[in-house]
């Protein structure tokens, strides 16, 4: 009996990380107060690492929907500028995209980062976080190497203490409006 409930409850929390909104504005993301789950992610020389290792401290993350997107680009380079001052308040930058391995080197080479990049480019912890939606595959194929099951990540901030809850997030289904970077260090302040 006791295997029979813990499967059923393993099968209901497996539905509860495969989520993909049909639309951004009905995504439904962990909010404040809330725990990173851990999942696997790839870095940009395509190892697997967990994210409760990739998250081991207080950590500023940052979801974009890929390197081919201008809106992300300069969200990305803005996160750069300020880099220095989030570190200062003792936070550190990652940023994660639907990208495989290899379009997040490129990624990184053109824009100079010097933070860290994961790629998510099976949708699996955008799922997990509810902030994917579906979109049509064409473009996403390449940039995730086919493995993109036909999703994006609304842009997201999200601010996460040490214990790996969420203290804050930024998030808005129109992704042209991103956070910008004084809002940000003013938000890192007061936290």
């Amino acid at each position: 009996m006791k295997k029979i409930v813990t499967l059923i409850l393993f099968s209901i929390s497996l539905g509860m990380f495969s989520q993909i909104a049909d639309i951004p504005e009905n995504i439904s993301p962990l909010l404040i107060g809330e725990k990173i789950p851990n999942i696997s992610l790839r870095d940009v020389d395509g190892n697997e690492i967990k994210t409760n290792k990739i998250i081991s401290k207080k950590t500023v993350l940052v979801f974009y929907r890929g390197g081919w997107c201008p809106y992300c680009n300069s969200q990305l380079a803005d996160m750069q500028e300020i880099e220095n001052q989030i570190i200062d308040l003792g936070y550190q930058v990652i940023a994660i995209s639907p990208d495989a391995p290899s379009f997040l080197k490129q990624t990184e080479d053109k824009k100079e980062l010097k933070y860290q990049l994961f790629s998510d480019s099976e949708g699996v912890f955008a799922q997990a976080l509810g902030i994917a939606f579906k979109k049509e595959k064409s473009k996403l194929d390449k940039y995730s190497e086919g493995k993109n099951p036909g999703f994006l990540p609304v842009p997201t901030v999200y601010v996460i203490n040490e214990n790996k809850e969420i203290e804050f997030l930024y998030i808005n289904p129109n992704y042209s409006k991103r956070l910008e970077g004084n809002v940000l260090l003013a938000v890192l302040k007061t936290l």
